[in-house]
């Protein structure tokens, strides 16, 4: 049976996820309570990182990264134009300036050859920090970027809200998970229904270092301390605490923590699927003239939060899709050409290759529970569409 319409990207809840909500629901915390911390143990230990710190969701997170390193007004950091507004957004949260830099044209990546040009064309000390992002669950070569970032001394925050489980093969044939942090100052993920693993809504930031950890923990809670030993007045009784920063209200509640974790004990399992689902749609599109399939290099795990084609007369596959009831997705448009961002001086023609991605590129349906004759039906539009218009 084909559902109509067919969305492009589907949580998956399954009972074990009720049940285990409906559980804390029933139990005395549900607010942010001991299922946070278990959540946060278990997805550090998922991804390799020794500290985890969930958050109400991903933008919360990225605004709590950025802030970590120090963000401030003329802050200047280079950010990936193909990526969800976010991405940048957490640096003009801090006051902070963006610098967008365009991508590589296979993996739609942040190009690295074009940040350190960026980079070598101004002095030293120019730029803080740098945003990759690993885009549609493509892991960004974060051992690559740490060589160029300690050359200018740079902090990097990656965002890997498309990727949690995806790895790339270091210079030593290691494999080395998003969000472990060998290479990188912190992570971030994302929880949204669309997503691998989903809270409802939510987030987490992923770190090695002590210091960064202790300063998520205190901003994501109002700036608030609690621990008598961190406390300036100590004179007080057991009801005393202290607002020590001027800090949000990003924490995460303990029945989102609880779907959280249920999710994440299926997650590899929901990686294999995807693939699966990838081959399906390589085999059926590999050779068909006029569609591109996304890369993929033989050193990296993808996590295909996306799989996204790239065809001529992409506005007119779209429509067509959408009057057969598929909801393919466009993702996304230039993130240096949206308004908001052409007032600080960002122009067309300024990054080419995102903005021929753009013309071309279409995500089509992705997720777990897309069931095998959907897929069928999707890929018999595509190519009806296709071989028609070469």
């Amino acid at each position: 049976m084909i559902r109509k319409p067919i969305p492009y990207g589907h949580q998956y809840i399954s009972d074990e996820d009720i049940n285990e909500v409906v559980k804390t629901l029933k139990s005395d915390f549900i607010t942010q309570g001991p299922k946070n911390l278990e959540f946060e143990t278990n997805f550090a230990k998922y991804v390799g990182a020794k500290y985890a710190v969930a958050v109400c969701n991903a933008t919360a997170g990225l605004h709590l990264a950025v802030n970590a390193m120090g963000v401030k007004k003329g802050t200047k950091v280079i950010v990936t134009p193909l990526t969800f507004v976010s991405s940048a957004n957490c640096v003009r949260f801090c006051d902070g300036d963006v610098t967008f830099c365009d991508i590589d044209k296979d993996t739609y990546l942040l190009d690295i050859n074009k940040v350190r040009e960026k980079l070598e064309s101004v002095p030293k000390g120019t730029y803080s920090g740098l945003i990759p992002v690993d885009f549609a669950g493509y892991p960004v070569n974060m051992e690559e970027y740490r060589k160029l970032a300690d050359e200018y001394g740079l902090w990097i925050i990656e965002d890997a809200c498309h990727a949690p489980g995806a790895w790339f093969t270091d210079s030593k044939g290691k494999k080395q998970k998003c969000g472990n942090n060998k290479y990188t100052d912190a992570t971030v993920f994302s929880f949204h229904p669309v997503k691998h693993i989903t809270c409802g809504e939510g987030g987490m930031v992923t770190t090695n270092d002590e210091k960064i950890y202790k300063s998520l923990c205190l901003f994501r809670t109002h700036g608030i301390v609690r621990d008598p030993d961190l406390l300036i007045n100590k004179k007080e009784g057991l009801w005393y605490y202290e607002m020590q920063e001027l800090g949000f209200n990003y924490k995460l509640t303990d029945f989102q923590a609880a779907l959280g974790n249920s999710q994440l004990k299926r997650s590899d399992r929901n990686l294999e699927i995807r693939n699966n689902l990838v081959n399906r749609y390589n085999d059926a599109f590999s050779n068909i003239k006029g569609i591109k399939i996304p890369y993929q290099s033989n050193d990296v795990y993808h996590a295909y939060h996306l799989y996204t084609i790239q065809v001529e007369h992409r506005l007119e596959l779209y429509n067509y899709m959408r009057k057969n009831e598929i909801h393919a997705q466009v993702l996304y448009y230039p993130l240096n050409l949206m308004p908001y961002y052409r007032q600080f001086g960002n122009k067309k023609g300024d990054l080419p290759v995102v903005e021929e991605y753009y013309k071309h590129c279409l995500s089509l349906p992705m997720f777990p529970t897309l069931r095998e004759e959907e897929q069928n039906y999707i890929i018999e539009k595509v190519k009806t569409f296709v071989i028609g218009n070469v």
